[in-house]
């Protein structure tokens, strides 16, 4: 069984972000550095802010849902920002 992960990128040069997710990160993020994946190569340069590792592809697309909810964006606009996020706050 092969491991998924979710991910959030960051443009400082365009305060954009992308949530998505993938089977291989190294890979994925490569490809949106090259300018290959349509949603960001207008907003290069990106760095990746934020990742986890979850069990399958079905837990991938519900984690990644959540993340886009705003209540979760607010969660990875504090990692952007360096503030301290505590346990239950996020």
């Amino acid at each position: 069984m092969s491991k998924f992960f979710v991910y959030c990128l960051y443009s400082d040069l365009h305060d954009r972000l992308y949530i998505g997710q993938t089977n291989n990160i190294e890979k994925r993020f490569k490809q949106h550095s090259d300018g290959k994946v349509l949603s960001t190569k207008k907003f290069l340069p990106y760095r990746i802010i934020y990742f986890e590792e979850v069990p399958d592809r079905a837990s991938a697309f519900r984690r990644e849902k959540e993340l886009k909810v705003s209540s979760r964006r607010k969660f990875l606009r504090k990692l952007i920002n360096h503030d301290i996020i505590e346990p239950g706050n996020n």
